[in-house]
């Protein structure tokens, strides 16, 4: 069992920065990942993963821009974006799975979603 909820987003402004935080409970993962959608297609983009052991996987959209780091002590993930775009503009969600994001694609099978978090970039 695993709930997940993301906070951080905003406006902001075309090569501005932004981080997104997601606070977990529970400890049934593996792997955590972001992703960007919509309400209804929460896993359009897979963006950004990262296993227990802190290795890191970027959607190539945005590798070089975005990081995903791990904080243990507060139980939270956080994806830190710089050099926003507008095509960056989204809802985005914090996911969890139960085996590693190295077992075949990281972009796929996550059991536990939270609400998301909405980020608009503008020029």
């Amino acid at each position: 069992w695993v709930q997940l909820m993301e906070s951080g987003g905003g406006s902001v402004q075309a090569g501005g920065s932004q981080r997104l935080s997601c606070a977990i409970s529970g400890n049934a993962y593996d792997c955590l990942a972001w992703f960007r959608g919509t309400p209804t297609k929460k896993d359009g983009e897979a963006v950004a993963a990262i296993e227990l052991d802190g290795r890191t996987t970027y959607a190539d959209s945005v590798k070089g821009r975005f990081t995903i780091s791990k904080d243990n002590t507060q139980n939270t993930v956080f994806l830190e974006m710089n050099s926003l775009k507008p095509d960056d503009t989204a809802m985005y969600y914090c996911a969890a799975r139960s085996f590693a994001c190295s077992l075949g694609s990281w972009r796929h099978q996550y059991g536990f979603w939270g609400q998301g978090t909405q980020v608009i970039v503008s020029s």
